[in-house]
Order: structure tokens, then sequence, then C-alpha cells
């Protein structure tokens, strides 16, 4: 066993998700490019998958308290079914395409809410979520992690600090079960990947406790312009990611 590769996953995943609780997402969107680099294209959606499956859970119950359910109930079920039809073309679907688009949606951020100034750029209702779930449930199970994408509708509905991780959190948490048994049917989490994603997710789970201390100390207002600037940084990474 590589121990050194589990060390500096565990790493990864400590400091990524750490940075992602104070910020409000992107842990894994920062992950997938030195993932796609380092152990390759194809086992990186899996192991960060699993990885996040085992850290979410910590993040669940450290944000319990401030989740919107009736939200979340519009989320899961398409999102599942996004799920379900992904792991059928997981490994002949191109991807890159989608990863500019949605990089540029990403970057374009920073406009759509004048460089944090704006609290909103466009108005979201509850049941929005539910297309929104089938299209990151199937865009997020073919290429790892797509969580920022979500985050400019979490704003948008009206969500701050802790109830917007607490809910996305909710969201991706059964999201996240499934998508992890959709790559054992489709025979790519061999042990290796398995022991990564372990690992991986370990960290996660420290980073996910660490962050919400340090949540607390953090105003809202900084806390909305972290969180516009971590989609930024996230779309230029995927779409960095694609180009190179």
């Amino acid at each position: 066993m590589d121990y050194i590769t589990l060390f500096l996953l565990f790493s990864l995943g400590l400091v990524s998700f750490l940075l992602s609780t104070i910020t409000g997402g992107g842990g894994a969107m920062t992950l997938l490019p030195i993932m796609n680099i380092w152990l390759g294209p194809n086992v990186t959606a899996p192991i960060l998958n699993l990885g996040v499956s085992i850290g979410r859970p910590v993040r669940l119950i450290l944000f319990w308290k401030y989740i919107e359910w009736r939200m979340s109930l519009y989320y899961i079920l398409p999102a599942l079914l996004g799920v379900w039809l992904a792991s059928f073309v997981f490994i002949t679907l191109p991807k890159f395409w989608f990863q500019i688009l949605i990089g540029a949606f990403l970057i374009s951020t920073i406009f759509q809410y004048q460089f944090g100034k704006k609290k909103r750029s466009f108005k979201v209702s509850n049941w929005h979520f539910s297309p929104l779930g089938f299209i990151i449930g199937f865009l997020g199970t073919l290429t790892g992690g797509l969580g920022p994408v979500l985050n400019p509708f979490y704003l948008n509905a009206g969500l701050e600090k802790e109830q917007l991780i607490a809910t996305k959190a909710a969201n991706s948490f059964f999201v996240g079960i499934v998508q992890v048994i959709s790559y054992i049917i489709i025979g790519v989490m061999n042990p290796q990947v398995r022991n990564y994603g372990i690992a991986l997710g370990l960290g996660i789970a420290l980073g996910n406790w660490l962050g919400k201390r340090i949540l607390k100390k953090i105003s809202q207002k900084l806390f909305h312009q972290l969180f516009i600037w971590m989609m930024v940084l996230s779309g230029v990474v995927m779409v960095l990611k694609v180009v190179f």
C-alpha cells in the first residue's frame, strides 16, 4: 500500500474542505485538477465522490439545525435520477464541453453580484431545485464534483452562511451515496480507488470540523465575498483543466 499517497490525499482533503467550509463550497472542485493530473481522470471521479461521501456526514451533523428541508425535498429525487442515468454513460460520454460551459458560468458570477456588492442576481424558488438537482446529479457523477455550480442558486434563494452550507450538505448526502454505489456497479471502485477515497474522506471529515469552528468568527459580509470569489476560482480551475 502506498502510504505516502494516502497521507497526501488525507492532507489535501483536510486543507481543501477546511477552506470549503469557510467559503461555502468548492472543495471538490479545487481537488479535481490536482487529482486528474496526479492519479488520472478515470479514477478521479470515484475517489473524489467516495471521499466526499465519507466526509459529508460530519458536515451534516455539525450543521443539522440549519438545514432547509423544504428545499432539499425538491432537490434530492431528481438528483438521484440524474446519477442513475449518468452511470450508464460514465465511461463513454465526453466531459470537457460540460466543464467549459460550467466554468464560464461560475466565472460570470463575479459580474452578476457586482464584485460582492449585490446580495442577489436573480430570483430563485424552491421548485427550481428539482431541474437543478437532475442536472447536477448527472454532470457531477460524470466529472466528480460540481458543488459550486449550485452556489449562486442557494445565494439567490436567500440562504446565508450556515443555512447555505447545511442545506447543500443535506442535498448532496444521499446523492453521494448513490454515486458511490453506481461506481461499484460499473466496476471502477477497485481496492486501490477505495483506499484512496477513504484516506481523502478522513481528511475531508477533519477539515469540515475545523472549518465550522472558524466559520463562527466570520461575518456574513465577509462570507458573502469569499463565497463569490470561490465560485470564480472554481470556474477558472475548471476551464484551465480542460484547456491544458
